[in-house]
């Protein structure tokens, strides 16, 4: 014990619960993705396809296509490792969550301001709420937000750099988008000058937090110990 507590102190890092970690990210990510619908200048990169479907087929929410979606991830992950994974399975209890409260803030966000200039701020706001969200998500050491989960253990998978395997994600999901809105609605709805610019920048952005956050906090979870 006395040693343990002489290695905290040395080092200044503070152990933090995975679970706490992973209810704080997706409230913040939750509301900042639907900030971003709000302010109009473009959903965030992996929403823009279930938003882009929840144009073309009305008669479901958008938090329930961003469930079905992320549903698909997880089961792709399973393909793609060939086996199936029980823990992937409260990805989707966490993804009802997520879509849950997009709906919830979704609803509430029309009470604010929406002229541009405020739009514009809504929108510098979420970019950085978004990355620390996956940056704090990533390392939570549970199941976490199906996109999240499937960019994280994609790149583990295939071997590649978490912000390349990201950002080439969020760029196929724009370009899904794209094509459905553009063959059905003759219009690039939901994508915007701030979609583009969140594929380019989250992957990166997460990258810098999580360097910040690995340099001061350690995670535990009930999953911690876990092969």
């Amino acid at each position: 014990m006395q040693a343990a507590e002489t290695q905290t102190i040395t080092t200044n890092r503070i152990t933090i619960r995975g679970e706490l970690a992973l209810t704080v990210a997706v409230i913040i990510n939750s509301f900042a993705v639907a900030m971003t619908v709000y302010a109009g200048l473009g959903i965030s990169p992996v929403s823009s396809f279930p938003y882009a479907v929840s144009l073309v087929f009305p008669f479901l929410t958008l938090g329930t296509w961003t469930y079905l979606f992320q549903g698909a991830l997880v089961i792709s992950l399973m393909v793609l490792r060939r086996k199936f994974v029980p823990s992937y399975l409260f990805s989707f209890v966490v993804g009802f969550f997520f879509g849950t409260l997009l709906d919830v803030f979704g609803a509430w966000l029309p009470h604010l301001p929406d002229a541009l200039g405020w739009r514009i701020l809504y929108f510098a706001l979420s970019c950085p709420i978004v990355a620390f969200g996956i940056a704090l998500s990533n390392r939570c050491k549970l199941p976490i937000i199906p996109t999240d989960l499937f960019a994280r253990d994609l790149a583990e998978i295939i071997r590649k750099p978490y912000p390349k395997v990201k950002t080439t994600f969020d760029l196929t999901c724009v370009v899904l988008s794209a094509v459905l809105t553009g063959a059905v609605l003759h219009n690039l709805q939901g994508i915007g000058i701030g979609t583009v610019i969140g594929a380019l920048t989250y992957g990166r952005l997460a990258g810098v937090f999580g360097n910040l956050i690995d340099k001061r906090f350690d995670f535990v979870s009930v999953l911690s110990h876990e092969k």
